[in-house]
């Protein structure tokens, strides 16, 4: 389902993804995969994501940006239009 949703972006999306984050699509659509089952309301799930996502990219995060992270998706306020993110 998670993957499936991913599909719909473009390429130029997961390129850009890619060019930020040095992750490729393949590894975005395997990461969906792995996650579409979780209960992404559990915040020990949550810092298990966001842990891996940290070890993908080669980036720390702190204990407070973790926080911060989780309590954006706990409280569901995850930007709607992601794409634009990535053009900061």
């Amino acid at each position: 389902m998670l993957g499936g949703f991913l599909m719909n972006f473009s390429d130029n999306f997961f390129s850009k993804v890619e060019k930020k984050t040095n992750v490729n699509k393949e590894t975005i659509l395997s990461l969906a995969n792995k996650l579409q089952g979780s209960n992404m309301k559990d915040e020990t799930t949550l810092r298990e994501v966001i842990s891996d996502l940290a070890k993908m990219t080669g980036r720390e995060v702190s204990k407070e940006k973790e926080q911060k992270i989780i309590d954006t998706i706990l409280n569901d306020k995850v930007p709607k239009n992601i794409d634009k993110m990535l053009d900061r």
